[in-house]
């Protein structure tokens, strides 16, 4: 089977690779009928993830097709039309059974396109398959349910849930990338009184607004900050949500939160940044991180399914699986081919 692979710091190809197999009784192998790809696959690429090796087949997020089933797979039958989370549980584990899949114990966790072979390839081995995929209702398509495998859970729960984030609060979001977009979709679930984004590029503000958010900021040429304090009598954001993953952006989301706020960080750091305890202690400011558990993805599918939530317009470019180096080259060009999310498809097409 062909599959994108991973060579070192900045090297990738299209190339053949072993056909996925069943390898332990909870397997399920999975046509891919449709991927994306993740900012973490550019951080990857970049090397600011070591724990990835030369060799290993990238991606995380798919929906498809299941072809073949392990003996132990109870819940998942061949012919079924899924959802690949990118996060795999074991289900038994102590981190499992709190909820916290991300942790897994038992050899779950984000291992899709990290430890284990991913999901840029014509097929994958998904692991645990009674708990890390889900059945996708007939009513969704592909375009809209491959939202639901990272950045739509990512948002909602690292961002919305660990920021606390309650009715009429102001949350100002920081980068209006994929996650950040995201982030206004999961945000306007709680019904919060303003949501700001803050981005450089008119083009994704201009997505933002057209998608939920209230008020926009490009920050080259308007401070956030008199913004934010127009809102709040001065006093600062709610919640704040750092979604790019650099230290000035950072530095931002944290400057933007009032005294007893929330700093939810989303995004994926890939050098150190510098928490100012100094200046923070006195404001009583609560900072969370988090990698996603998708815990919240059957909820999220019933959004998405009875139109409470639409994803389909953060997808901006189609391909086929097979012209995955040249959808690589549109999303890591963002800022001139405007991409946000890339959707790659089969030949047997997308739904």
């Amino acid at each position: 089977m062909k599959a994108l692979v991973y060579h070192g710091n900045g090297e990738k190809s299209w190339d053949d690779v072993p056909d996925a197999t069943i390898v332990h009784p909870t397997d399920a192998v999975v046509r891919v009928d449709a991927v994306t790809i993740c900012g973490t696959d550019l951080h990857i690429l970049k090397g600011d993830v070591a724990t990835v090796s030369p060799g290993r087949v990238l991606g995380h997020e798919a929906v498809g097709t299941v072809v073949e089933i392990g003996p132990g797979v109870q819940r998942v039958a061949v012919g079924d039309r899924v959802l690949v989370s990118c996060i795999s549980s074991c289900g038994v584990c102590r981190y499992c059974r709190e909820g916290s899949y991300s942790q897994c114990l038992g050899g779950g966790g984000w291992i899709l396109g990290h430890r284990i072979d991913g999901t840029q390839a014509e097929y994958v081995r998904v692991p645990f398959a009674d708990n890390s995929t889900h059945p996708i209702p007939d009513q969704v398509g592909d375009d809209q349910m491959i939202l639901l495998a990272d950045i739509l859970p990512t948002a909602y729960e690292v961002g919305v849930l660990n920021g606390k984030l309650r009715p009429a609060d102001v949350v100002a979001i920081v980068g209006a990338g994929p996650i950040g977009l995201a982030a206004v979709l999961a945000a306007k679930l709680l019904s919060p009184s303003h949501i700001v984004v803050i981005d450089r590029v008119d083009a994704r503000l201009d997505i933002a607004r057209k998608i939920g958010a209230d008020i926009t900021v490009n920050n080259a040429d308007q401070d956030p900050a008199e913004v934010i304090a127009s809102l709040t009598d001065g006093v600062g954001a709610d919640v704040t949500m750092e979604a790019v993953g650099i230290p000035a952006t950072f530095d931002l989301a944290v400057s933007l939160a009032r005294p007893g706020g929330h700093i939810a960080n989303i995004g994926v750091h890939g050098e150190p940044v510098t928490l100012h305890l100094e200046d923070l202690w006195i404001k009583n400011l609560t900072l969370t991180t988090g990698l996603v558990d998708t815990r919240s993805t059957p909820t999220l599918i019933k959004l998405v399914a009875s139109q409470q939530i639409d994803t389909s317009s953060l997808v901006t470019h189609r391909f086929a699986l097979s012209d995955i180096e040249q959808a690589y080259d549109v999303f890591s060009d963002a800022a001139s081919s405007g991409a946000l999310k890339v959707l790659l498809s089969n030949d047997a097409g997308v739904r």
